[in-house]
């Protein structure tokens, strides 16, 4: 099983510091709905692992998150894709929870769910936490600069962890795909 993981806001769809709210604000990022398709046409199962803080903040309901899940699915469905799963925590940052990114319960129910360690698989992010996430289970930590990735970027190389120091850094997620599929990947 070749395991990749993908934070949502900012990787596949467009972020916003207001958050994104409704299906009618989420909105893919140009090629990451074929990327994912990419992924999956060559053997990758695809997992989201995302913080969605405004759950539990209340700035939108259960359906709304469920809605915006859907229409991401149903988008890379029909780009020739799958996701495999889709794992968030909805708490606030003072609920004191294990899922809430950069700590690793999101990771931790990915394998509860496959049966398998995601140690060695590559998790795509656009944030500091979503990489330290992914390093806490030994993932390879992969930086995309859409979302907030050009932000992040500047301040990798201040990092005291050489895997954070030393992440590969992507335009965006299809340049993720075509790196991952490449023949020498």
């Amino acid at each position: 099983m070749k395991i990749i993981i993908l934070d949502r806001d900012g990787v596949i769809n467009q972020d916003s510091d207001a958050y994104v709210k409704s299906e009618q604000e989420w909105l893919p990022i140009p090629g990451s709905l074929d990327a994912i398709a990419k992924l999956c046409q060559h053997g990758f199962d695809v997992f989201v692992a995302t913080n969605q803080s405004g759950l539990g903040r209340g700035y939108f309901s259960q359906t709304d998150l469920d809605a915006m899940h859907t229409k991401m699915t149903n988008l890379v469905e029909q780009a020739g894709g799958c996701i495999a799963g889709i794992f968030y925590c909805p708490h606030s940052p003072i609920d004191a929870c294990d899922c809430r990114k950069p700590l690793a319960g999101l990771l931790d129910q990915i394998e509860n769910f496959t049966k398998h360690n995601v140690a060695g698989c590559p998790i795509v992010g656009d944030s500091l936490r979503d990489l330290q996430a992914g390093i806490a289970k030994d993932c390879t930590p992969l930086l995309v600069r859409t979302g907030k990735g050009q932000k992040t970027a500047a301040i990798l190389a201040d990092q005291t962890d050489t895997k954070l120091r030393n992440a590969k850094i992507f335009d965006d997620l299809m340049a993720v795909a075509n790196y991952l599929t490449a023949d020498n990947a």
